[in-house]
């Protein structure tokens, strides 16, 4: 193989490789389109990636802007001579190397023929064994550059590899600022009736020795009612009091939806459909991502009627939403006992004729609640 051959292939080895990375990175601060929208992009990565992998809330913003920026320092970095045969090779390997071991233990617990890895973020999902394929892929390409390389590397600038780093992750904090959690006022404490219970002071008794006619007692012990046939659930507090005052009182639906979603939207005009053929159908009460939430008319109009509304934060909603779930999420509560849950577009998505079914359902007749 010549040298100009040699020099080919590892260009061409060098700009698939800066390719992957770049994408990665920037993938991971899209939702629709590039950089579309980084803040909900990371904030997504975060709560969907980095949370199930024990990450709390303060450092995993941090972790996930380092991340990124580390991603697209490589991708860039792969492309210039500095050091690249004694240290980015090798540190790029690395990282594919603990992507992939992180990836096949999710693999064996979940069989990673399904969800997301997040390796290109929402933009382009992948399953955990697709990226594996991939990263291998990535790695072997990485190990073919390292020996096409020349054996010798003379010099270097270290210079250039911190300047580039440095200035790719201020550059990821820049595009996606980490906001200051949203104070959230506790519920007011409910009080409690405190019944004390009263004790009569014995008083001096004058026993009369006289005997007494006798008098014939009578039978005044009333036979007990029979038991009312319950025909709701108990009050119970469901959580959700503090974005609407009366969500445990009676039937509701509470809906989960992001106003740019085009399935949230389709859910919405569902239930307006449905409220419009059933009288009984529950009142529905709506929390908003704070994404894009001045399309909230545009959603209305959409969905043909309008709802009592709360928005809360990005990454406050997808907690609130639920660990591993998706929008749109919708759930039927009663006395604030959730009786169902649909969630996603996948095998758990909304279900208008089961939901009509569920509501118009007596309560012996629904399942139990542990």
């Amino acid at each position: 193989m010549t040298n100009n051959t040699k020099n080919y292939i590892a260009w061409t080895l060098r700009v698939i490789i800066a390719f992957l990375f770049i994408l990665s990175a920037v993938a991971k601060l899209s939702k629709g389109h590039l950089l579309d929208s980084p803040y909900f992009a990371i904030s997504t990565f975060e709560v969907k990636q980095l949370y199930p992998m024990g990450f709390s809330e303060g450092f995993a913003p941090y972790f996930s802007r380092i991340l990124i920026g580390i991603e697209l320092a490589l991708g860039f970095l792969i492309l210039q001579n500095n050091f690249l045969k004694r240290f980015i090779i090798p540190v790029t390997t690395l990282m594919l190397l603990v992507f992939v071991g992180h990836l096949t233990y999710v693999t064996f617990l979940s069989g990673g023929n399904s969800g997301n890895c997040g390796c290109f973020g929402e933009l382009l999902p992948m399953t955990p064994i697709q990226a594996i394929i991939k990263n291998i892929v990535a790695i072997g390409m990485l190990g073919w550059l390292f020996f096409l390389l020349p054996k010798k590397e003379y010099g270097g600038n270290f210079w250039v590899l911190t300047t580039v780093l440095f200035a790719a992750i201020l550059g990821i904090f820049m595009l996606a600022p980490i906001q200051p959690p949203v104070v959230q006022l506790p519920e007011p404490a409910v009080e409690t009736e405190n019944v004390q219970e009263t004790l009569a002071t014995p008083e001096s008794v004058v026993v009369d020795d006289t005997p007494a006619a006798f008098t014939p007692v009578k039978d005044t012990v009333k036979t007990a009612a029979a038991p009312k046939e319950q025909t709701e659930p108990a009050p119970h507090k469901s959580g959700y009091k503090s974005y609407f005052a009366d969500i445990d009182k009676g039937k509701k639906l509470l809906c989960f939806l992001v106003p740019g979603c085009d399935h949230c939207r389709d859910a919405a005009k569902e239930i307006t459909e449905l409220r419009k053929k059933d009288k009984n159908f529950p009142p529905v009460r709506i929390i908003f991502m704070n994404e894009e939430i001045d399309l909230i008319p545009e959603f209305f109009k959409y969905a043909g009627a309008e709802y009592p509304y709360k928005i809360i934060d990005v990454i406050p909603f997808w907690n609130v939403l639920g660990s591993g779930k998706d929008t749109p999420g919708v759930k039927y509560m009663w006395n604030g006992n959730v009786y169902k849950y649909y969630w996603g577009i996948t095998d758990n998505k909304f279900n208008p004729e089961e939901m009509v079914q569920l509501i118009n359902k007596p309560f012996s007749e629904l399942p139990k609640i542990k």
